[in-house]
C-alpha cells in the first residue's frame, strides 16, 4: 500500500484537532505509520510564518498573505511532506493549498488562476490522496473559536469573510466529489467519526 496524502479542511471552530486526533488513532490501528503535521507550519521556519500570519497586529495586503503562505508550504513540502511520502508513511496535514483557495480566494478574493500558478510551481503534481472538508455555518463556527480564546489575525475577520471562505471550500468540494469527503461538523461526536470511518474505507482497503 503506497503511502497516501491526507489533508483536513474547514471552517474556524469546525472542530479539527479533534478530528485530527481520531483519524491519526484510526490509521495506527491499521499499522499505518502516520506523520501528522500542519499549515502553516511544519517546519521551523513555516511556525515563524505561522506566526505573523496569525498575529493580530500584522498588517498585509492579500498577495503578500499568499506568497507567505506558498514560502511555508515549499519549506514544508521540502522538510517533511515529500521525506515522509518517500518513506512509506502517510502524511496526516492540518490545512493545506485548499486553504489558499478558500481563504486567500473566497475570503481575499485573489483569483484562483494565480493561485494555481503557485500550487503548480511548489507542488508540482502532488495533490492530496483524500480532502476531508468539516463543513459548519460559519456563524457557529466562529462561536466556537471565540469562546476558546481570544481571536487570531484570520478569526478577527467579520463574517462575511468566512461565509465566503465556506462557500468557497464547499465550490472545490463538489467540483472535485472523487477527492473531498464533505463532514458536517455540526452532528454528534459519534456520528462524525463514523462519517470520517466512511470517508477513510476506500484508502484503508483500496
Amino acid at each position: 500500500m503506497r503511502a497516501r496524502l491526507i489533508t483536513l479542511e474547514g471552517v474556524e471552530g469546525a472542530g479539527k484537532t479533534t478530528v485530527l486526533a481520531y483519524v491519526q488513532g484510526l490509521l495506527e490501528s491499521h499499522g499505518i505509520p502516520v506523520t501528522v503535521t500542519r499549515e502553516p507550519g511544519g517546519t521551523p521556519v513555516g511556525e515563524r510564518i505561522r506566526g505573523l500570519l496569525l498575529d493580530p497586529e500584522a498588517r498585509m495586503a492579500p498577495e503578500t498573505e499568499l506568497l507567505l503562505l506558498f514560502a511555508a508550504r515549499a519549506e514544508h513540502l521540502a522538510r517533511v511532506i515529500r521525506p515522509a511520502l518517500d518513506a512509506g508513511r502517510w502524511v496526516l496535514c492540518d490545512r493545506f493549498t485548499d486553504a489558499s483557495y478558500a481563504y486567500q480566494g473566497g475570503g481575499r478574493g485573489i483569483d484562483p488562476a494565480r493561485i494555481q500558478v503557485l500550487e503548480d510551481w511548489v507542488q508540482g503534481g502532488l495533490r492530496p490522496d483524500l480532502t476531508l472538508l468539516l463543513d459548519l455555518p460559519a456563524e457557529t463556527g466562529l462561536a466556537r473559536a471565540r469562546g476558546r480564546a481570544p481571536g487570531d489575525r484570520i478569526e478577527r475577520e467579520a463574517l462575511d469573510f468566512h461565509r465566503r471562505v465556506r462557500a468557497a471550500y464547499l465550490a472545490r468540494a463538489g467540483a472535485e466529489p472523487q477527492r473531498f469527503c464533505v463532514v458536517d461538523a455540526g452532528r454528534p461526536l459519534a456520528e462524525v467519526e463514523r462519517r470520517l470511518r466512511d470517508c477513510l474505507e476506500p484508502l484503508l482497503h483500496g
